[in-house]
Protein backbone atom coordinates (compact mmCIF):
# COMPACT_ATOMS: atom_id res chain seq x y z
CA UNK A 1 0.00 0.00 0.00
CA UNK A 2 2.73 2.11 1.02
CA UNK A 3 4.32 1.49 -2.73
CA UNK A 4 0.99 2.46 -4.60
CA UNK A 5 0.31 5.77 -2.52
CA UNK A 6 3.73 7.19 -1.67
CA UNK A 7 2.24 10.67 -0.63
CA UNK A 8 0.47 8.44 2.54
CA UNK A 9 1.68 9.16 5.82
CA UNK A 10 -0.67 9.34 8.26
CA UNK A 11 -4.21 7.19 8.73
CA UNK A 12 -6.95 8.31 10.75
CA UNK A 13 -8.66 5.15 12.98
CA UNK A 14 -11.47 4.64 15.18
CA UNK A 15 -10.83 3.71 18.59
CA UNK A 16 -11.53 -0.20 18.14
CA UNK A 17 -8.17 0.25 16.32
CA UNK A 18 -6.19 0.44 19.19
CA UNK A 19 -3.26 -1.94 19.71
CA UNK A 20 -0.95 -3.81 17.83
CA UNK A 21 -2.14 -2.73 14.66
CA UNK A 22 -0.73 0.43 15.37
CA UNK A 23 2.87 -1.10 15.73
CA UNK A 24 2.12 -2.93 12.91
CA UNK A 25 1.55 -0.05 10.56
CA UNK A 26 4.59 1.65 11.71
CA UNK A 27 6.81 -1.61 11.45
CA UNK A 28 5.39 -2.71 8.34
CA UNK A 29 4.14 -0.23 6.34
CA UNK A 30 5.92 2.52 7.46
CA UNK A 31 2.65 4.48 8.51
CA UNK A 32 1.62 6.10 11.54
CA UNK A 33 -2.13 5.23 12.33
CA UNK A 34 -3.35 7.64 14.54
CA UNK A 35 -6.39 6.95 17.05
CA UNK A 36 -9.10 9.01 17.50
CA UNK A 37 -10.90 9.07 20.90
CA UNK A 38 -14.08 9.82 21.90
CA UNK A 39 -14.30 12.41 25.06
CA UNK A 40 -15.73 10.51 28.08
CA UNK A 41 -17.32 13.93 29.01
CA UNK A 42 -19.79 13.94 26.14
CA UNK A 43 -22.79 11.90 26.32
CA UNK A 44 -24.95 10.52 23.28
CA UNK A 45 -24.24 10.94 20.14
CA UNK A 46 -20.95 12.87 18.84
CA UNK A 47 -19.18 13.67 15.86
CA UNK A 48 -15.48 12.66 16.36
CA UNK A 49 -12.85 14.82 14.75
CA UNK A 50 -11.86 13.77 11.25
CA UNK A 51 -14.51 11.31 11.62
CA UNK A 52 -17.07 13.50 9.82
CA UNK A 53 -15.13 12.73 6.71
CA UNK A 54 -15.18 9.53 6.75
CA UNK A 55 -19.06 9.99 7.06
CA UNK A 56 -19.93 12.61 4.88
CA UNK A 57 -17.89 10.57 2.20
CA UNK A 58 -20.02 7.61 2.73
CA UNK A 59 -23.24 9.91 2.41
CA UNK A 60 -21.94 10.75 -1.25
CA UNK A 61 -20.98 7.49 -1.86
CA UNK A 62 -24.66 6.12 -0.76
CA UNK A 63 -26.63 8.79 -3.37
CA UNK A 64 -25.73 6.73 -5.92
CA UNK A 65 -28.59 3.93 -5.92
CA UNK A 66 -25.71 0.97 -7.02
CA UNK A 67 -23.69 1.64 -4.10
CA UNK A 68 -26.45 2.01 -1.51
CA UNK A 69 -26.46 -1.80 -1.62
CA UNK A 70 -23.38 -4.44 -2.35
CA UNK A 71 -24.28 -6.26 -5.45
CA UNK A 72 -20.67 -5.79 -7.25
CA UNK A 73 -18.95 -9.20 -7.46
CA UNK A 74 -15.44 -7.66 -8.43
CA UNK A 75 -13.83 -5.18 -7.24
CA UNK A 76 -12.74 -3.39 -10.40
CA UNK A 77 -16.52 -2.81 -10.73
CA UNK A 78 -17.23 -1.49 -7.53
CA UNK A 79 -13.90 0.44 -7.71
CA UNK A 80 -15.86 2.04 -11.05
CA UNK A 81 -18.37 2.99 -9.51
CA UNK A 82 -16.76 4.91 -6.18
CA UNK A 83 -15.20 6.78 -9.11
CA UNK A 84 -18.08 7.44 -10.85
CA UNK A 85 -20.10 8.49 -7.82
CA UNK A 86 -16.86 10.62 -6.67
CA UNK A 87 -16.56 12.20 -10.56
CA UNK A 88 -20.57 13.63 -9.74
CA UNK A 89 -19.95 14.90 -6.42
CA UNK A 90 -16.65 16.76 -8.27
CA UNK A 91 -18.51 18.22 -10.94
CA UNK A 92 -21.47 19.63 -9.05
CA UNK A 93 -18.84 21.62 -6.95
CA UNK A 94 -17.00 22.78 -9.70
CA UNK A 95 -20.52 23.67 -10.94
CA UNK A 96 -21.49 25.24 -8.08
CA UNK A 97 -24.77 23.73 -8.02
CA UNK A 98 -25.59 23.06 -4.24
CA UNK A 99 -28.21 20.03 -4.48
CA UNK A 100 -30.79 20.15 -1.07
CA UNK A 101 -30.08 23.65 -0.05
CA UNK A 102 -32.41 25.82 -0.24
Amino acid sequence: MAAAHHRLALIWADGGYTGSLVEHCLAALALVLAIVKRSDDHKGFVVLPKRWIVERLFAHLTRTRRLVRDVERRTASAEAMVYGSMTMVMTHRLAGSHRGRA
